[in-house]
């Protein structure tokens, strides 16, 4: 299925939670004399204008982005990178995963991105080809496999898929473990939704017993609409970077 496109979430509470871990644990990394990595596997198209009438029609991000930036500190790498986009593309513009990446990494890190999606993919090579980055149009699970361990070895996956196969739930620990074998080193971040029906459950169930010391981080808030099954939002991370559990805790205060 590709059905799914973010810009009708871009900025919602999920991505506030979702970038400001990023951002972070990116920034930290990169204050290291040592190249990175960073591979995505779900990647979308790394740029959203939130005028757009996709965004407009859900209003998610006035409940996100739009609320919270205040709350954040003004120093804050996601901060700081968003103000950066807003300059290059507008006071609209929203940056996804890929572009913030991009923010965040040096002369001399490598940037990986895979996009099946063919109008995402298109979207993402207009935006992210000019940052140098390595775009693959492929299933992001085999990209994850066939990805590591990258060259620099040192680095970053995030794996963000829009979880519209059910079968994702069941499959993902079985490709984290996978990637985990090869590349022992990375730091593996997965997003994924809190939904009411608790779909997640299993699929964290497992992950945990297979990486007990990975970091997981919740934020819950209120459906964006009548009927919507998500509410909250999580990050699994495997390898955390030093800090990012006391980030989590900043931004869970955020969320409050």
């Amino acid at each position: 299925m590709l059905s799914y496109q973010h810009i009708y979430h871009a900025g919602n509470l999920a991505d506030v939670q979702k970038h400001a871990l990023l951002c972070f644990m990116l920034d930290y990394m990169a204050q290291k004399d040592k190249p990175i990595s960073y591979i995505e596997t779900h990647s979308g198209r790394a740029l959203y204008h939130l005028d757009a009438a996709e965004a407009v029609k859900t209003g998610e991000a006035e409940k996100g982005i739009a609320a919270l930036a205040k709350a954040f500190p003004k120093d804050h790498p996601y901060i700081r990178h968003l103000a950066t986009v807003r300059e290059l593309h507008g006071k609209t513009a929203y940056p996804g995963s890929p572009l913030l990446a991009a923010l965040c990494l040096r002369d001399g890190d490598a940037l990986h991105l895979a996009e099946l999606h063919p109008q995402e993919h298109a979207a993402l090579t207009d935006v992210m080809g000019r940052w140098g980055a390595n775009i693959h149009k492929r299933d992001g699970y085999e990209f994850a496999i066939a990805a590591t361990p990258p060259t620099p070895r040192r680095g970053f996956m995030l794996i963000d898929p829009s979880y519209e196969v059910k079968a994702d739930y069941d499959a993902i620990p079985k490709h984290i473990a996978a990637v985990a074998r090869k590349w022992n080193v990375g730091t593996i971040a997965l997003w994924y939704p809190l939904l009411a029906n608790a779909a997640h459950i299993g699929m964290l169930a497992e992950l945990s017993e297979r990486f007990p010391d990975a970091l997981r981080h919740e934020v819950r808030f209120p459906p964006v609409r009548e009927g919507h099954k998500m509410i909250g939002s999580g990050m699994f991370v495997i390898n955390p970077p030093y800090g990012t559990a006391d980030e989590a805790k900043r931004l869970s205060r955020l969320f409050a």
